[in-house]
Parts: C-alpha cells; sequence; structure tokens
C-alpha cells in the first residue's frame, strides 16, 4: 500500500537530501577544477594542470572552496527535486490519463524530471552562486578583478551579494540554471531509467533489483549524458555568477557570442575533463544513497 502523500513527500525530500549529499562528497575537487577551468580557461592548460596549480598555490583544502555552499546547494536542489520529480510524475499521469501509481515509461519520467527541474533550480541558483564565486576567488584576485588578500568565507560571499546587489543578486544567472537544467534533466532521468530498464532486461529481473554496480554506472550515465547535453549553458553560467562579483554582467546570450567572439567555441567546453572524471562517482552516489535510503523509508512506512 502507497504511504500517505504528505510521508511521500517527505520521504523523497529526505531521500533527495542524502544524495545530495553523497554527491558533493564523491566529486567536490573535480566540480572545484571545472569551475576554475570555466571562468579562467587562458589560466590553465588542461585538468591535471588546474589541479596541480590549485594544490601548489593553495593546498588540498583549495579544492575544497566551496564545499559548505555546495552541501547546502546540492542538499535542496536534490531534496527539491526528487520531492517535485515524485509530484511532477503524478502530474504526467494526469495528462496522460493513467490512474494513480501506475508505472510511468521511460520516457514519461524523464519528461517529469525535467519538469522538476523548474523547482530545483529556485534553490540552487543562490547557493550555487556562492559556490562558484568560492571557487574562482583565488583566480579572480590574480586577474585583477577583485583586490586581494580578502579573506573568503560563504559568508563574507553572501554579505558582499546583499550589499552590493540585494537578495536578487542571489539569482545572478538563474535565465543560465534554468535553460541548463530543463533539458539536461530530461537527459539525466532519461538515461538514467533507460540504463536501468536496459540492465534489468538482460539480467531477466525489475529495475529495482539490478544491484549496487549496475545502480551506479546508470547514475553515471544519466550524469554524463546531462553534461554532454548543456555543458556550454553551464560554462555561460559559471562566467555570469563569478565575473558579476566585478559588477553587473552581460544576459545570456551577450555572454554567450562574447565567449564565442574573443575565445572561441572551445572555451564553452573548458572543465569539461574533471566533469566527465567527476560525473560517474558522484552521480552514482547520488543515486545509489538516494534509491537506498529510499527504498528503507518506503518500507518503514509500510510501503
Amino acid at each position: 500500500m502507497a504511504p500517505h502523500p504528505v510521508i511521500q513527500a517527505i520521504i523523497d525530500f529526505s531521500a533527495g537530501a542524502i544524495g545530495g549529499t553523497a554527491c558533493v562528497l564523491s566529486g567536490q575537487p573535480f566540480d572545484t577544477a571545472k569551475v576554475k577551468m570555466q571562468t579562467f580557461p587562458s589560466m590553465y592548460r588542461g585538468f591535471i594542470h588546474c589541479f596541480i596549480s590549485t594544490f601548489r598555490q593553495v593546498g588540498l583544502l583549495g579544492l575544497y572552496k566551496g564545499t559548505t555552499p555546495a552541501l547546502l546547494a546540492n542538499i535542496s536542489e536534490n531534496a527539491v527535486l526528487f520531492l517535485s520529480y515524485g509530484l511532477c510524475q503524478d502530474v504526467v499521469r494526469l495528462l496522460a490519463g493513467m490512474d494513480k501509481g501506475t508505472e510511468l515509461s521511460d520516457l514519461q519520467k524523464a519528461s517529469a524530471g525535467s519538469l522538476a527541474s523548474i523547482f530545483s533550480s529556485m534553490v540552487l541558483c543562490p547557493t550555487e552562486l556562492v559556490k562558484c564565486r568560492l571557487q574562482a576567488m583565488h583566480e579572480m584576485e590574480m586577474s585583477g578583478k577583485v583586490p586581494r588578500g580578502q579573506r573568503s568565507t560563504a559568508w563574507t560571499v553572501v554579505k558582499t551579494v546583499l550589499r552590493t546587489n540585494g537578495p536578487l543578486g542571489f539569482y545572478e544567472g538563474l535565465t543560465s540554471t534554468i535553460m541548463r537544467e530543463i533539458p539536461g534533466y530530461f537527459c539525466f532521468f532519461g538515461a538514467y531509467e533507460v540504463c536501468r530498464s536496459a540492465f534489468a532486461q538482460h539480467m531477466g529481473t525489475d529495475k529495482d533489483n539490478i544491484g549496487i554496480l549496475p545502480l551506479v554506472f546508470s547514475g553515471g550515465f544519466g550524469g554524463a549524458c546531462l553534461w554532454l547535453a548543456v555543458y556550454p549553458i553551464d560554462c555561460v553560467k559559471s562566467r555570469i555568477q563569478v565575473y558579476s562579483l566585478a559588477g553587473r554582467q552581460e544576459g545570456f546570450m551577450k555572454t554567450f557570442m562574447g565567449i564565442i567572439r574573443t575565445e572561441g567555441f572551445t572555451a564553452l567546453y573548458s572543465g569539461l575533463t574533471p566533469t566527465m572524471i567527476r560525473t560517474f562517482p558522484a552521480n552514482g552516489a547520488l543515486f545509489l544513497a538516494y534509491e537506498f535510503s529510499r527504498k528503507f523509508m518506503m518500507e518503514a512506512a509500510g510501503a
């Protein structure tokens, strides 16, 4: 028997938060390298150079810069995302004229995930802005865009945003975030579900019993498809959020065209290597933690 809708919402929210925590803890250094390479591609010859340079200049902790807002970003994003994902599946069933509780197709689940991403973007944008600024603060100082020697913490970044732009300053890059999330999460959930279905068919079982390694691979495959589909949009978003620290930035299209005109199309893919390396352990851990914690809580609720 399905749990009460309120209990179901709490389970989805909690499982998403647990999954978001696992995602950050397993992939933060790679995310730091990605943001640095996206915002200052001319400073680094590649992923290894960025990794080593960061370690030499600011130590191991430099690779974990922005972990606190990253945890807040991913916990809040995934909690809202998976809560909305469950609710949006009901919306898809309603639009398709299906009975409540009917299993959706992989394409329908992808559509539900895409719709859910609109809601998660609203909580993700402010925390991701703080995270990106912390991760690229050293490069901003080196390039002269901000004064050197300022102590950079999540709280100092928050105070700076509030002082210079007010509460709406946290939503710099919101358009880019939504433009990234809608197609990205269609690919994310679609690829994840298709991959799980393929494993289940090959193993002669259902998708909930494919085992840990196929589940982790399916999560990583979903993450890889997401980033390959929307990486240039994410690059533009990072530029807008980081560079806005030095003053108001142009909108998405002007920033996008400016990068192509001055740096070339390949600049939009700076940092793709650490992103792709990160996506399998991080998103694998995300779905592993989500699925197992959700299953445990569903059983505890008597579902």
